[in-house]
């Protein structure tokens, strides 16, 4: 548990990359028990009131709001968002596809980026290390929905060299993201 006293900073710039802007974090950003409750609790329920999350800190609805400003300027928290079940919204089947582009330079590497973000079906996409290149999570209606984007979306184009698909039967959300000693 933490004491009332504990801080985290975090030491490094880090560069978010998002599908409008490349924009820099604060490259130190104090937080202490507060800090780490607020984000508890956003991240568990980000639907929340500011009465509910100043009651969850123990602090003031106004400190609260301060708190979360300063939160956002500094580049800890970035953004909101809903999550939608796949299924509700007739995509039933999720898949994650590891990707290689040749060559993997970036003249190739950056339309590909801004053509997968651009599909409807693409969820998330990460850049990696190792033998693939990309992993990008979709979700769509079925099999033929899923040969259909392999086909025509990706093997089409020429920097890329081999897709392998990968359907999820099932996937589970971690706990709240939180700085390394804070978890308890």
């Amino acid at each position: 548990m933490l004491g009332p006293r504990s801080a985290f900073s975090r030491q490094e710039t880090v560069k978010i990359l998002t599908p409008r802007t490349l924009r820099p974090v604060a490259a130190q950003v104090e937080l202490d028990v507060v800090d780490m409750r607020l984000l508890r609790a956003l991240q568990e329920d980000a639907r929340l009131t500011n009465r509910e999350l100043a009651g969850r800190a123990g602090i003031a609805t106004s400190t609260c709001s301060d708190r979360l400003a300063r939160l956002r300027d500094a580049g800890v928290m970035c953004g909101s968002a809903v999550r939608i079940e796949p299924s509700a919204v007739g995509r039933p089947l999720e898949a994650m596809l590891a990707v290689r582009v040749h060559p993997h330079r970036r003249p190739l590497v950056d339309p590909f980026v801004q053509h997968v973000l651009a599909l409807p079906e693409t969820r998330h996409l990460y850049h990696l290390t190792g033998p693939d290149d990309f992993l990008i999570h979709v979700t769509v209606v079925d099999a033929a929905d899923l040969q259909r984007l392999v086909l025509d979306e990706l093997t089409a184009r020429d920097e890329v060299v081999m897709v392998h698909t990968h359907l999820i039967f099932h996937q589970w959300r971690g706990g709240p993201l939180l700085p390394p000693g804070a978890e308890g």
